[in-house]
């Protein structure tokens, strides 16, 4: 999915001049990374909240557009008011095409309904992860990671390392040799309080 934000250069001026921008209807951004120099932005509050409401904009490569230059970045960092559906400050990462990328894509679970562990056995499904950090190169940075359940049994649990990965695709907790439990299917002995040894879900 593509992405387009429009933002303007702005001076660093302090929380006053922060605050004169979210009255004008504008939400106060930086850009930093790469071998330029951080750069303060503004965009308008709308555009910006249309584009953050959806949730591959969060694990995309943005192209954001600076007084007409367009500029490809990373959505690092969004501050949110407390009650409010405003943004308060967003940070931007600047790409480059020929360095990977660190970044936290979600995981969209599918087939969850159709488990053996679910459906035959009366077990109950629990996602233990709903995102996962990756590192890949810009182009191949994907929206979401799909985990497929429709082998899982009750009392047991599918792990990071049996997750399909998109090519070009790595996982660092991997590499660093852990496997943690992605989800698991807990199934009656469990709910009851088993151990386990009688069918609860792997450690």
């Amino acid at each position: 999915m593509h992405f387009e934000i429009n933002a303007t250069k702005r001076d660093p001026q302090g929380t006053g001049a922060s605050r004169r921008l979210r009255r004008a209807g504008r939400v106060p951004g930086i850009i930093y990374g790469g071998e330029k120099p951080a750069q303060a932005v503004s965009m308008d509050h709308k555009e910006l909240f249309l584009v953050l409401r959806q949730e591959a904009s969060h694990s995309s490569v943005l192209d954001l557009t600076v007084d007409g230059q367009p500029e490809p970045v990373l959505l690092k960092d969004v501050q949110l008011h407390p009650y409010k559906q405003q943004i308060m400050h967003v940070d931007f990462q600047r790409v480059d095409a020929t360095h990977k990328v660190h970044m936290k894509v979600p995981l969209h679970f599918l087939n969850g309904d159709i488990a053996p562990g679910v459906k035959l056995q009366g077990g109950v499904m629990s996602h233990v992860m709903n995102e996962v950090e990756v590192v890949c190169l810009p182009k191949d940075l994907p929206e979401f990671i799909e985990v497929d359940l429709k082998d899982l049994a009750a009392g047991h649990s599918l792990h990071l390392s049996h997750v399909k990965l998109p090519p070009g695709v790595e996982l660092p907790l991997l590499q660093r040799g852990e496997d943690p439990t992605v989800a698991t299917i807990l199934g009656a002995k469990a709910e009851e309080g088993g151990t386990a040894e009688e069918g609860g879900p792997a450690a």
